[in-house]
């Protein structure tokens, strides 16, 4: 399956890397050329197994597929994740490229933010993530939520939007 490049972008292919750029900005991947094939037409990019015959080399080719689609999408539009912060006293608040979280422990959380990756907090339980790089973005998400993941009983502690937790029936006597 091609992927499409939009007006703005281009892509360099060198040996054994690929440089998208966009107007967000510019991603590389390294492949190895034994494994996977790179087609660079004028306006698709076409990933090919190297050897079809190879189960290794056509997971790659789908691999890097994803990949390179990932990086185009990234370098036009860029990813975002949203967090929701539930529970009494839950707070957070950005502050340049650190994060500060209020999650109930007897002292505050300062998250310093990776290069490339940037937060805002439109409300006090609100967080979004973006940034051009999806693994990046899912990466910080994934580490702001491990802080306090939602409990099962009350539900309480950082989620992502549309994550729903399944409560559970407190015991009874």
């Amino acid at each position: 399956m091609p992927i499409s490049i939009p007006k703005g972008t281009t892509v360099v292919a060198k040996k054994g890397s690929v440089t998208i750029n966009g107007p967000q900005g510019s991603l590389s991947q390294d492949f190895s050329e034994s494994i996977v094939n790179l087609d660079i037409d004028d306006n698709e990019i076409r990933v090919k197994a190297s050897l079809d015959s190879d189960t290794f080399s056509r997971a790659m080719s789908g691999t890097m597929r994803a990949l390179l689609s990932n990086m185009v999408k990234g370098v036009n539009q860029g990813f975002e994740k949203k967090l929701i912060l539930v529970g009494v006293g839950y707070r957070a608040q950005a502050k340049g490229d650190i994060l500060n979280l209020s999650l109930g422990f007897s002292h505050p959380v300062d998250m310093k933010l990776p290069h490339g990756i940037s937060v805002k907090t439109p409300s006090p339980t609100e967080i979004i993530i973006s940034g051009i790089d999806k693994q990046k973005v899912g990466q910080v998400a994934s580490e702001v939520r491990a802080y306090r993941p939602p409990e099962p009983y009350k539900g309480k502690g950082v989620r992502y939007s549309n994550e729903v937790v399944a409560l559970k029936e407190t015991k009874k006597k």
